[in-house]
């Protein structure tokens, strides 16, 4: 699997993405997974990522690549 994808008609890297799901800057993210669920806002395609907000803190992010619409699970 890619390690970037296309988000909303750019290319990301995991990191981004990571940082488009928390709204800041992340220390680490893992590579992109497709998260087998479709978007609530537009039912297009979700995408997920992992990744370490702090040192302490691990959490798995998800992202539309259609729309504005994101989650976090921590």
């Amino acid at each position: 699997m890619s390690d970037n994808r296309v988000v909303e008609g750019r290319m990301v890297t995991p990191k981004k993405l990571a940082e488009l799901v928390e709204g800041e800057s992340v220390m680490d993210a893992e590579p992109i997974e497709d998260a087998d669920r479709d978007c609530p806002e537009c039912g297009g395609d979700v995408i997920s990522v992992g990744y370490m907000p702090s040192v302490t803190e691990f959490v798995t992010g998800y992202k539309c690549q259609d729309c504005e619409w994101s989650a976090r699970e921590d």
